[in-house]
């Protein structure tokens, strides 16, 4: 939701509930949870910044259904099981992973709201033993933000010129080391974010022609994977029909995804279709997804219907606002931290014993917003917005 308010307030907007501990010689944000840091970025970003980064097309009925999708699942909870010791450990594309979730790739946001974009969140990411999806709009460079690192990240793909222009990527995202390429397919328009369009926030810089992304096929991708000559993720599939596509045209990975509400809008949230692309693939691709998740236990109800691994955008950048690279990876750390607390109390000892008998449709209960899932922030926008 739009919410006006002074920009660089010295106060934080939810008063003792938004307290923020500072190390006493660095004077470091500490977070203790998740509600920290989305109460911090909201109080330092610009109205306008914070509209682009919560914000989903026309209505925004696909954001809200985003995150109405996890809602609508119940977590069961099985007693007097050893819980010591939790395995949370998985792999994507045989690279190692120390917990199910990583930064998805957000594109030329990272840069708006700080300096280091790109690199400072594949930092993050290997810190906390994971992976990262680095988006073709990130900055400083693609060359850059791999090198930040020693692991080999995965490079997103968004096409913004012809065949020529295109090798030209794929050939600097294989010199720089990258481990896997990512085509995003879900963008052959761009979506009409309108909170972008009041607010006449440039975010649409370097784009290049629109119609070599929407007149991307499915032969496009398999020239791709020869090309570059690494693993194929198609990013934003949304139905079994694409899934078996995908499949038969080389996806070594199936990544569901709406872009985050901000593309169709009145489409499925992810976690709703999730069920369908597991079935569709048939064990032959791994699957992850991303699209309003907030919450360890949104992990888990993921996990349980058949992810490998999720995504988190939206966190993504409020962490990276809040505190930088130092941000990223207590986000990171802190979402670990609900995902372990929430299998301890299920009564599950590894995350490979998740499967859809953890789950129960229930109803949903409140109105589903991009900010609902944190009741601290939510209050504070309520409180100060228009």
């Amino acid at each position: 939701m739009a919410v006006a308010r002074k920009k660089n307030r010295k106060t934080p907007p939810s008063g003792k509930l938004h307290s923020v501990k500072a190390r006493s010689k660095s004077r470091e944000p500490q977070f203790e949870s998740l509600q920290q840091i989305a109460l911090a970025a909201w109080d330092k970003l610009p109205p306008t910044v914070w509209d682009h980064l919560v914000g989903g097309a026309d209505s925004e009925m696909t954001l809200r259904r985003n995150r109405a999708g996890f809602d609508a699942l119940a977590l069961r909870q099985r007693v007097l099981v050893d819980v010591r010791n939790i395995d949370l450990s998985t792999s994507l594309l045989g690279q190692a992973m120390s917990f199910p979730v990583f930064p998805a790739p957000v594109g030329g946001f990272l840069s708006k709201v700080h300096a280091e974009g790109g690199p400072a969140v594949a930092r993050a990411a290997v810190s906390r033993g994971t992976q990262a999806f680095i988006a073709t709009a990130a900055k400083p460079s693609l060359e850059a933000t791999q090198a930040a690192v020693k692991q080999p990240l995965i490079f997103q793909l968004y096409v913004r010129g012809d065949r020529s222009s295109v090798e030209g990527v794929l050939d600097r995202v294989k010199a720089a080391g990258y481990g896997a390429l990512c085509v995003t397919v879900d963008r052959n328009y761009y979506g009409r974010r309108e909170r972008d369009l009041v607010s006449a926030l440039p975010v649409r810089e370097e784009f290049g022609d629109q119609s070599f992304q929407a007149g991307l096929e499915w032969k496009d991708l398999v020239w791709m994977k020869e090309r570059v000559g690494l693993p194929l993720i198609a990013k934003g599939i949304a139905t079994a029909e694409d899934a078996k596509l995908a499949v038969e045209h080389g996806a070594d990975v199936v990544y569901i995804s709406n872009h985050g509400g901000r593309q169709l809008d009145h489409a499925q949230s992810g976690i709703e279709v999730l069920p369908e692309v597991v079935k569709a693939v048939a064990g032959r691709a791994e699957i992850v997804m991303d699209g309003g998740i907030l919450r360890g236990t949104d992990v888990v109800k993921a996990l349980c219907l058949g992810a490998r691994a999720v995504g988190v955008g939206k966190l993504l950048g409020w962490a990276l606002s809040a505190n930088g690279e130092a941000g990223v990876a207590r986000m990171l750390e802190l979402m670990e931290v609900e995902v372990r607390t929430a299998l301890g109390l299920m009564g599950v000892t590894s995350i490979k014993q998740l499967n859809p008998d953890w789950v129960r449709a229930v109803p949903v209960l409140g109105m589903p917003s991009a900010v609902s899932a944190y009741p601290m922030l939510a209050d504070a926008v309520r409180r100060h917005g228009r």
